[in-house]
């Protein structure tokens, strides 16, 4: 008789517990889940590119790639307040989406074959392009005017690598730890331009301190096709993450994004369609 009762009560803990389990299921951490009950999800973006993924004094974040990561994760059933931002890097984002740290990213990542082997992709969501920013009132308007000219570009990056190997062999290159180091150094003449893609220039450039002192020349010496990141084989989180970019781009809140954070100055393209990466 004991034991018909022990089994008994064992039986109704473990339907609660199999209830109490279903119930839970909103409450997972990633971006198949309804975003309710409190749950969390985590994005990967860049912290130190204003005008794509910049994080404030106050904590807070800006940025295009911020504002579409957002928009995002609110048609995937997420409140902003449900967002934990985490820096990726450049040379870490693959690892980061291996890993399971982040569900997505969203950092000026630009599609590749090369990379297509390690993660999927969604969008694209914009297409860059490799330019040069250089003071308002410089005479450079094409790339082979950097001959003789001091070219600047972060250290590791290959963009002005690119342009002195094919197009001015003879600009003298400088490679600084920073985008704001080549800014600063424009602002005082010790370099004629900087490059890197014309989106993160456009950001830089319509910061309240520099705005009015520069502009891009429009070149247009590469095409950069930034698309969504998620892990290899979520191809779910990537149909759902296409449908959002779809709707954010005919609702107009892609345009609105663009103009804000990029300045009225910055040519864009127009919003890719997803899927079409242009070579």
């Amino acid at each position: 008789m004991k034991l018909r009762k022990v089994t008994a009560a064992s039986a109704v803990v473990l339907a609660l517990a199999v209830t109490a389990t279903a119930c839970g299921g909103d409450k997972k951490d990633d971006a198949g889940s309804s975003g309710s009950g409190g749950g969390k999800i985590k994005i990967g973006i860049k912290y130190d590119q204003p005008g794509l993924g910049l994080k404030q004094p106050d904590g807070s974040f800006s940025g295009f790639d911020v504002d579409v990561a957002t928009y995002v994760a609110k048609q995937l059933g997420y409140k902003p307040s449900q967002i934990e931002w985490v820096e990726t890097k450049s040379a870490d984002r693959e690892n980061a989406l291996q890993r399971g740290d982040v569900k997505f990213i969203a950092a000026s990542y630009s599609i590749t074959d090369e990379r297509k082997q390690k993660v999927d992709f969604a969008g694209p969501y914009l297409l860059a392009h490799q330019d040069l920013l250089v003071k308002k009132d410089s005479k450079i308007s094409k790339a082979t005017d950097l001959n003789g000219k001091k070219l600047c570009s972060v250290t590791g990056s290959t963009s002005a690598q690119n342009i002195h190997d094919s197009i001015a062999p003879k600009a003298n290159l400088r490679n600084l730890p920073g985008y704001s180091e080549c800014l600063a150094g424009l602002q005082s003449g010790s370099v004629d331009a900087l490059t890197t893609d014309d989106s993160i220039l456009a950001g830089y450039a319509a910061q309240d301190k520099y705005k009015g002192q520069f502009k891009l020349t429009g070149l247009k010496l590469s095409n950069e096709n930034y698309g969504i990141g998620v892990k290899k084989g979520d191809s779910a989180t990537v149909d759902k993450i296409n449908k959002a970019l779809e709707q954010m781009v005919s609702d107009k809140s892609w345009d609105k994004a663009v103009e804000k954070n990029f300045g009225a100055d910055y040519k864009n393209e127009p919003a890719p369609k997803i899927g079409q990466i242009v070579k």
